[in-house]
């Protein structure tokens, strides 16, 4: 079978509906859009939200509550199984070297590092953020998690 063999099952596609093409068509002369108005012209109709020069609901509700946007904070994220697969014993982990590596592709408001996966190799890790888990298992393989 090649490409151009390819056709859909039969009765499943169908053509497209050519408006506006004469009034053997069915669909000629105003081609399904009526007689005059708004929406008969061409660029003709209304934007979403629209409702005809009343007030929208949009603007018609109060503005509410607070937004914690713009105070977030986003963390570079990584696992320890990532940093045993790529550090050797003794090795230091900090932002810089990750971005070096490629790792973490933007430092953003800092590193932390997560527990998923476990950790063979003696690490001195310096993030922002430390989970529980991760800095166990990284003290108990002999390492050190800094909180800088």
């Amino acid at each position: 079978m090649k490409l151009h063999e390819l056709s859909p099952a039969a009765g499943s596609a169908k053509g497209a509906w050519r408006r506006g093409r004469g009034p053997g068509s069915g669909n000629g002369k105003t081609g399904g859009r009526g007689h005059k108005g708004q929406k008969a012209r061409s660029g003709g109709g209304v934007r979403p939200g629209f409702e005809g020069g009343q007030i929208p609901l949009y603007r018609r509700l109060p503005k509410r509550g607070f937004s914690n946007s713009l105070f977030k904070k986003e963390y570079a994220i990584v696992n320890l199984e990532t940093l045993d697969k790529l550090f050797n014993d003794g090795d230091e982990v900090s932002v810089e070297v990750l971005l070096e590596k490629g790792v973490i592709r933007k430092e953003l408001d800092g590193l932390k590092v997560l527990g998923r996966g476990e950790i063979t190799k003696k690490l001195t890790v310096k993030a922002a953020k430390i989970s529980e888990s991760a800095k166990e298992k990284i003290e108990a393989a002999g390492g050190k998690a800094e909180v800088i």
